[in-house]
């Protein structure tokens, strides 16, 4: 019988981590989960899929703290690492850079130094993210150049370039960045932009909010399921040599976009009316459902962010399955069943 293979997830109550962890364990491996004390429960995501939920060990530790990164390492003698955990809001980097770069460079310094000391043979994968690229034109691939403009972006690129770039070049280790666009799905947390979207217009299809605020309707992303990414991330590792990869659907929409797509799942038509701030959104009576509130803009955002994954697809014949509307209508459909419920 083969030996199971043992992978350590950082970052496993995340949306990504959820998804990773079902399919590995599906893939058959010993799934260990770095989890920081102050955490939602890792475990409530999983439910009501308890056969998998018991399958998932549990190790607390934080990115921060070397001895607690060594003694994960000591447990779960991973053969695979992939590091998710990070602080991973746009918006709030703006307000804590040093957190974001204590957490987001120095953390994975700290996981991937000690990594290689215990294992050399190691395989690791790194999250960075599309953010890297910033106001570069798209679509953006592996040769686009880096041109990051939040301390979010600027943390992970640090990182990607130190840590994962220079210590493959340096050492010969095997680790690789999966240059992830936007990926969502009912996991997504609720302060994301796409969250916000699909539980206010739940809230308001219900009764329970009258309007939803939000910041820049015309900033594009190339919105694709967490689910599909993660199988990206797995193939990634499965290679003979590392690679970094842009992870993507290839195909943007903007946020007036997913709000228009979330409302006719709803059987809600928006109109608009208006320009810049003083724009909204109305349905067929003239109310006004959605609102701009120039406090959720960003200090600076990247306007138009659209991946070309062709590189994957070559190298891992990855690609995704859910497209935009079908992402869309999955993530209404999951909020309205649980926020009906509470009603």
């Amino acid at each position: 019988m083969a030996k199971r293979r043992r992978v350590l997830i950082t970052g496993i109550t995340g949306q990504d981590g959820y998804y990773l962890a079902e399919f590995l364990i599906n893939k058959g491996y010993i799934v260990y989960g770095l989890v920081r004390r102050t955490s939602n429960n890792p475990l409530i995501k999983f439910e009501p899929n308890f056969s998998l939920r018991r399958e998932i060990k549990i190790i607390y530790g934080n990115l921060r703290d070397l001895n607690t990164i060594r003694n994960a390492l000591q447990e779960s003698r991973p053969d695979e690492i992939y590091n998710l955990a990070g602080q991973s809001d746009v918006g709030i980097s703006f307000l804590c850079p040093e957190e974001t770069m204590e957490v987001n460079y120095y953390g994975v310094g700290r996981l991937v130094n000690e990594a290689m000391r215990l294992n050399p043979k190691i395989r690791i994968y790194q999250a960075s993210t599309s953010e890297m690229f910033g106001q570069a034109k798209p679509r953006q691939n592996e040769t686009t150049p880096f041109n990051p403009v939040s301390p979010y972006a600027e943390a992970k690129l640090k990182a990607h370039e130190d840590f994962v770039v220079g210590y493959r070049e340096r050492h010969g280790l095997f680790i690789c960045s999966g240059i992830l666009f936007n990926h969502e799905s009912p996991k997504r947390g609720e302060h994301f932009v796409t969250r916000k979207i699909t539980i206010s217009l739940v809230k308001i299809k219900l009764g329970l909010q009258d309007c939803l605020e939000l910041g820049n309707l015309d900033a594009k992303r190339d919105w694709g399921f967490a689910g599909d990414y993660v199988k990206a991330m797995w193939l990634m590792l499965q290679q003979k040599k590392p690679e970094d990869l842009v992870i993507a659907t290839g195909e943007a929409h903007s946020v007036r976009e997913f709000v228009e797509a979330a409302a006719a799942v709803l059987g809600m038509r928006i109109r608009w009316r208006g320009k810049g701030t003083k724009e909204v959104g109305v349905d067929a009576r003239g109310r006004v459902l959605v609102r701009v509130n120039p406090k959720f803009y960003r200090p600076s955002d990247p306007y138009y962010l659209c991946g070309d994954a062709r590189r994957a697809r070559k190298l891992l014949g990855w690609q995704p399955k859910v497209g935009f509307k079908d992402l869309v209508k999955m993530m209404i459909e999951a909020d309205y069943t649980r926020l009906e419920k509470e009603k």
